[in-house]
């Protein structure tokens, strides 16, 4: 389902979609305090928030997830991330925002995200990166993270599920 909505400032309609059905999270017990559970046990690691909201971000965007994309950017807002390190989430191999353990963690993030495109998505020289770049808790609370992200994407985007609306 779609509406037509017509912005007062410029009349160029906005086409709003509507959720195919009520979140999956409210409409099955424990389906929130679940998908939940996996971002809690992430933060239990001494990740920084900004680096978990920047691979979901990444992860939000190859999915497609408008809800999940528009979420983190909010987030990565907060944490004080520039509008031009923001933008270049998507060219982040290209771009002069991220650190090199950022690009290590969002290279994993992409190859978690797309398992299919290769048959051997984590190359042990990635892995190797990911060892010298993070301890095996952090490296843990990131597959979590990376995993949970994919979870709520693939919710969102079957349902679609429209950015700003719950």
């Amino acid at each position: 389902m779609t509406d037509i909505i017509t912005t007062p400032a410029d009349h160029d309609e906005i086409v709003a979609h509507k959720a195919r059905m009520p979140h999956p999270a409210f409409l099955l017990e424990g389906g929130l305090d679940a998908l939940t559970g996996l971002n809690k046990v992430a933060r239990t690691a001494g990740v920084p928030e900004p680096l978990l909201h920047l691979l979901c971000l990444r992860a939000s965007q190859i999915n497609g997830c408008s809800w999940c994309a528009v979420d983190h950017t909010r987030e990565m807002i907060e944490d004080g991330a520039s509008p031009e390190r923001i933008a270049a989430v998507a060219a982040w191999r290209d771009a002069p925002y991220f650190t090199a353990r950022e690009r290590v963690a969002l290279e994993f993030a992409e190859a978690i995200t797309r398992l299919a495109d290769h048959h051997d998505p984590i190359s042990d020289e990635l892995w190797g990166r990911m060892t010298e770049a993070f301890d095996k808790r952090q490296i843990s609370a990131l597959l979590f993270e990376i995993g949970a992200i994919n979870v709520w994407n693939r919710i969102n985007a079957a349902i679609r599920q429209p950015a700003g609306q719950r």
